[in-house]
């Protein structure tokens, strides 16, 4: 009796533990994903609907955690780079497409997402933002959202000199004459950085040639060394002999240039719409000075004022070394669909996903922006990131010579068709 009390008990135990480890084994795993972004400083319009996001993302995915890293913008850039390089990239990353990804892509450092994308996600993303993520017919990033260049005009320090905001490039350097003669900057830039003085040459060229002229001269189906491209160098040249821009701009960051723009200091500011949800978020110190508008007019040029600088490039992408690429797959359609949303909110840039929202709770400068945009004719990416690697570092240099002086319009043009002839 004793000897089947102890077996029943026996088989009961092992019963019991068979069940505990099938629970244990059948009980989803939890893991880890590494993510890096650039939202990092507290005056960029993204750092609060990123963490929101991520948050949310945890919240209802409770197996998956994100452990986030950010830093600036020009870091960024050489920090992704290296990481590629090495085999060292976290499991998702903040990138932008095109030309910028392409070497990521070709060396087959990305995961192509397309076994993940048959969900019915890109019904939900509005036509055409794809392009630039996908390589070989193979989509490697989801859009974050849609930015275009904006001209930032602080209308109080206009009103207050008696000064006319311009609409055209001779007016925009007449106010620059003048507000330099009044002992005050007239237009901000981070040239240490290079992309943010690269933005003035890039819309000039838009000005100039035309949306069309200037994709075809970056897909080296043009020439650079011709009229358009010499002006758009010229005119820049010009604004930086006339002490338009900060003295001493090329030692100054993004961060730094836009802080001045941001203490209402300096009338005049040309960057993306990213930095609507920065001016007029609560606390600012030119919330409700500041007008979204289209950049200045060249008299004679080919361009119009309804092409922009700019276009659905940013994204997140999952490396290809990932241990968890489901689960990577499965946090970047998240993130990517949720932030067009709460970006758009936040003013930190136009959605590109079919998102619903209240849009009485936008940011107001965005909303101006999004007006401006409705008869938009043509986007052009921004140089650096429409070209790829070495070209894109080359153009960079270039235009930073000609905010230091030491090249000429037409040998900026030159410069850039060497890149069309490699």
């Amino acid at each position: 009796m004793k000897k089947r009390f102890f077996k029943l008990i026996g088989l009961c135990a092992l019963f019991t533990l068979i069940m505990f480890t099938l629970a244990a084994e059948a009980a989803p795993k939890t893991v880890t994903l590494k993510l890096w972004h650039l939202w990092a400083a507290d005056t960029e319009a993204n750092k609060i609907p990123m963490q929101k996001v991520v948050a949310a993302f945890e919240k209802s995915h409770p197996n998956i955690k994100i452990e986030v890293d950010a830093v600036e913008n020009q870091t960024y850039k050489t920090k992704i780079k290296t990481a590629i390089a090495a085999n060292e990239a976290p499991d998702i990353f903040f990138s932008w497409g095109a030309g910028f990804a392409q070497p990521f892509v070709d060396s087959k450092k990305v995961l192509a997402l397309d076994p993940y994308l048959k969900d019915g996600t890109k019904n939900r993303i509005l036509g055409g933002t794809l392009a630039n993520y996908t390589y070989n017919k193979k989509i490697y990033g989801l859009p974050l959202y849609m930015w275009a260049g904006v001209f930032y005009v602080n209308k109080e320090l206009f009103a207050k000199n008696n000064i006319k905001i311009p609409t055209t490039y001779k007016e925009m350097m007449e106010a620059a004459k003048a507000f330099r003669a009044k002992g005050i900057t007239p237009i901000s830039v981070g040239e240490k950085d290079r992309w943010c003085g690269m933005f003035f040459q890039n819309i000039f060229a838009l000005r100039t040639g035309g949306a069309k002229l200037c994709v075809d001269a970056l897909s080296k189906k043009a020439s650079f060394d011709q009229p358009a491209f010499v002006q758009s160098a010229q005119l820049l040249s010009d604004l930086v002999k006339a002490k338009a821009f900060n003295d001493g701009c090329l030692g100054l960051t993004h961060d730094e240039a836009q802080a001045v723009f941001l203490n209402g200091q300096v009338p005049m500011y040309y960057q993306g719409s990213w930095e609507a949800g920065t001016f007029e978020r609560e606390g600012s110190p030119v919330q409700g000075k500041i007008v979204a508008m289209r950049f200045p007019a060249v008299e004679g040029g080919k361009g119009t004022q309804d092409e922009f600088l700019g276009g659905a490039i940013d994204t997140f992408m999952v490396s290809a070394n990932t241990k968890y690429p489901r689960q990577a797959a499965t946090a970047v359609k998240y993130i990517c669909e949720n932030m067009s949303r709460e970006a758009y909110l936040a003013g930190g840039n136009l959605p590109t996903w079919k998102v619903n929202v209240d849009k009485s709770k936008i940011n107001p400068l965005l909303a101006q922006v999004a007006e401006l945009t409705k008869s938009a004719k043509g986007y052009v990416l921004a140089w650096d990131t429409f070209l790829v690697g070495s070209e894109a570092d080359a153009h960079l240099n270039l235009v930073q010579e000609i905010f230091a002086g030491m090249t000429t319009p037409e040998q900026f043009a030159k410069g850039m068709q060497k890149l069309n002839q490699k």
